[in-house]
């Protein structure tokens, strides 16, 4: 499925590395999965921010997310390669945003912002089909985890009675 110049690729320049989460996104089948599991262990240090500090943080991490989706889909010469995978670290850590750091809502998490990246009702198909460059790499993710962070809170407050 991939190349083996893009294996030695991610692995030489910080920016693919990133790009590519940390070589997750090379897995020959469902890369955005893997690099959603290996964005978890990176929101458990980040759910011990103040709220502020949270969002600030996904905020840079969503800018440097666009710049090295242009330089990375520049360099491979493939627009949204299916191996990059930063953009699903920030569509989680936004799905997890204000939500507990524990283990069933984790998994409730990942099962959810998985299901709105795939599925991508609208606008979050409309995001991916219409917008371009590192932006649109990213952006489609970013609804994605505003969806499954807004299904998340629901969830809790039915729970919560």
């Amino acid at each position: 499925m991939f190349d083996i110049s893009i294996n030695r690729r991610v692995f030489a320049d910080w920016r693919h590395c990133l790009a590519f989460g940390f070589g997750s996104g090379l897995a020959r089948f469902a890369p955005g999965t893997f690099g959603t599991l290996v964005s978890i262990p990176f929101y458990l240090v980040l759910a011990r921010l103040p709220a502020w500090l949270y969002v600030v943080t996904v905020v840079a991490a969503f800018a440097l997310g666009v710049w090295i989706s242009n330089v990375v889909s520049r360099d491979l010469r493939v627009h949204d390669h299916g191996g990059i995978v930063f953009d699903e670290f920030v569509g989680f850590w936004i799905t997890m945003f204000l939500v507990p750091a524990e283990w069933p809502w984790i998994l409730a998490g990942f099962a959810a912002f998985r299901l709105f990246d795939i599925w991508k009702p609208w606008p979050i198909r409309w995001c991916d089909r219409h917008i371009d460059g590192g932006f649109g790499i990213m952006f489609d993710d970013v609804v994605a985890g505003i969806f499954a962070c807004v299904a998340l809170h629901a969830l809790r407050t039915v729970l919560a009675g």
